[in-house]
């Protein structure tokens, strides 16, 4: 797990060292073991390393194939790297890690070797023959990359922090991605919080020769129908074993201390229990606990690790550790987030415990119809031949419950006024916090033509999402938008700010997709993620299965009004001066949250007041 950076001129300015030096350095965090530098007058690229694989020289970056043509620089992990290498039967390598197998994978079949990989990634590859820069990202998104394009430069790198120290990016809000924040809790790709400032999609390329740069996409998410026998549920059980139980082993490769969360959930009890199989050693796993019982699930974790022989530690924390690693928190953000500190705390105590890798449950929610809304659009769709028909009904209905201000209501009457019933308008309505309407009130700026991104994309592939079960097209919705957009951003950022590479085994790509075709009768949501567990056989413990989902729930209702008070009050005061915020509503918002009013919830401040935090941090105009 790295940080990489490069500028490549497009005009007649050569790359300067230290453009790249600043770049690497605001990157400190994620490579704190070695730097390493290209440059030359068409190329400049930088590599900050987080050893993990091959913990020698041999492995640094940025890395040249044995042609000397092509220079990479990497970050990410190759989990395949192995079976690859042995297919590649010219060449005597030099390490035993995966930056070379990439190098001379690209040198033999160029961008389609990206076919060959299985993992988490983003890199760029310079071509001193064609001087062409290709720059790729992984197949789910769960490794960033940002780029920058003026006449004179293209600047990439893994964080945009690194991107505004080159020196060559203005420190320009864009005021359209506060948008999509405002919906959806952070900047939805390929646009970022900054003006100019891109996203490289998840599954694309891009490929920049001769001052023209194309993008492509080399795999869509929605394209990925499997060809297997879905008749018969047990055999579809035993493959989701088969490919959840490979996608752990292959995410155990280390050279470092590697470990797993473990909350005593179904989802890393799953993960755990796994890992526990294939292991000769006892795995390596974390609880984080809390005295007080609300929030704390250290007895289900305890259980799990005892069921799988686990080298157990239980990691005591106040809730209050919250409020203390606040402002560490806030200004390890990359980009503004309304997530995020829970993970950012949880990865701090792992990484201070000497673990360097770590696996994670996230994404069985996801994949495996976790959440209640789930269910929700799976009832909502029983009425869809009705639902043309009641237009006039729904109106007068919604009328009704608008005497309601609470956030609840304000969902209903969404939904109630919603054109159908299908994914792509009800999707943003389940996950959205601000409606537009909202975000037109405090902004002043959106009309009622504006789309986010993330309703722009379920749009484009509404078509495609229909074809599928419903649940994998609630499935897609959550990894086109807040999977991907916001959880996957604030694991990498926040985990990575401690120096710390968490693996996801449930965004295997290949286990995604043959879930993603499964019958919904299959996933029968008699209780949550019925199908996985049917799917591990007996693995988990009954007392597991039966417990009610928990996670972390602390006050911050109350913390926002008391111990925050003064702290929200400061850059909520600030953020209404700002010239594309309407002052009063936002002041208005402010004192009925104070007043305890259903109308305004502590996320929705919270969410301004990160924006405004990090506005001012990094100098944002």
């Amino acid at each position: 797990m790295c940080g990489i950076a490069g500028v490549m001129p497009l005009g007649q300015r050569p790359a300067e060292r230290s453009v790249i030096t600043r770049m690497t350095d605001a990157m400190v965090h994620r490579g704190p073991d070695a730097s390493g530098f290209y440059i030359n007058d068409s190329i400049a690229l930088g590599h900050r390393r987080l050893s993990i694989i091959d913990l020698s020289d041999a492995a640094g970056q940025p890395f040249t194939d044995s042609s000397g043509r092509y220079h990479l620089v990497f970050n990410g992990e190759l989990y395949n790297f192995r079976d690859v290498r042995n297919r590649i039967k010219d060449h005597t390598f030099q390490s035993t890690g995966d930056t070379e197998v990439l190098a001379e994978a690209y040198a033999r079949i160029g961008i389609n070797c990206v076919h060959d990989f299985k993992g988490m990634f983003a890199f760029a590859v310079w071509d001193d023959q064609l001087k062409e820069l290709c720059l790729v990202r992984d197949r789910m998104g769960v490794k960033p990359l940002y780029y920058f394009v003026t006449d004179e430069f293209l600047v990439f790198a893994s964080e945009i922090r690194a991107l505004l120290q080159s020196g060559l990016v203005a420190r320009k809000l864009n005021k359209k991605a506060v948008m999509d924040y405002l919906s959806f809790q952070s900047a939805s790709s390929p646009s970022s919080m900054i003006e100019g400032v891109q996203q490289l999609e998840a599954g694309h390329y891009l490929k920049c020769k001769d001052g023209k740069i194309t993008i492509k996409q080399y795999w869509n998410l929605t394209e990925q129908k499997i060809n297997f026998e879905y008749a018969d549920k047990k055999q579809t059980a035993r493959r989701i074993k088969e490919l959840l139980t490979s996608s752990v082993e292959c995410r155990l490769i280390s050279d470092v201390p590697l470990g797993a969360f473990l909350s005593g959930g179904v989802d890393s009890s799953t993960i755990v229990g796994l890992m526990a199989s294939l292991s000769n050693s006892k795995p390596q796993t974390f609880n984080i606990s809390f005295e007080e019982k609300d929030y704390d699930e250290s007895r289900y974790a305890e259980m799990v690790a005892g069921r799988f022989n686990t080298n157990h530690h239980r990691i005591l924390l106040k809730p209050t550790v919250m409020l203390d690693e606040l402002y560490n928190t806030l200004n390890a953000m990359d980009a503004p987030s309304g997530d995020g500190i829970n993970t950012y705390v949880v990865a701090k105590a792992v990484k201070k415990a000497g673990i360097t890798v770590a696996l994670s449950g996230l994404g069985g929610d996801e994949l495996f119809a976790g959440y209640p809304f789930f269910k929700k659009f799976m009832q909502l769709r029983k009425v869809s031949p009705l639902w043309a028909g009641t237009n006039m009904l729904r109106k007068v209905t919604s009328r009704l419950t608008s005497v309601s201000s609470s956030s609840t209501s304000v969902k209903a009457r969404q939904i109630l006024e919603a054109e159908t019933v299908n994914i792509e308008d009800l999707y943003p309505v389940f996950r959205h916090v601000f409606s537009h309407k909202q975000i037109a009130k405090l902004t002043g700026g959106v009309n009622g033509d504006y789309i986010t991104e993330t309703e722009r994309k379920l749009n484009e592939h509404a078509s495609v999402l229909h074809t599928y079960p419903l649940l994998s097209q609630v499935s897609i919705a959550e990894f086109m938008g807040y999977t991907q957009q916001t959880l996957l951003k604030d694991t990498d950022q926040m985990s990575m700010a401690v120096s710390l590479e968490v693996r996801e085994p449930f965004f295997d790509h290949e286990l995604v997709s043959f879930i993603l075709s499964i019958p919904d009768e299959y996933k029968n949501l008699h209780y949550s993620k019925q199908l996985l567990i049917e799917s591990l056989g007996g693995l988990l413990p009954n007392e597991i299965i039966q417990r009610k989902k928990q996670g972390f729930t602390f006050p911050w209702n109350k913390w926002l009004r008391v111990e925050l008070k003064d702290f929200c009050e400061k850059y909520i005061r600030n953020l209404s001066h700002r010239d594309f915020i309407q002052s009063a509503e936002l002041l208005k918002w402010w004192k009925l949250f104070l007043q305890g009013s259903r109308q305004v919830r502590w996320m929705d401040i919270w969410l301004l007041v990160v924006l405004e935090y990090w506005m001012e941090r990094n100098d944002i105009h």
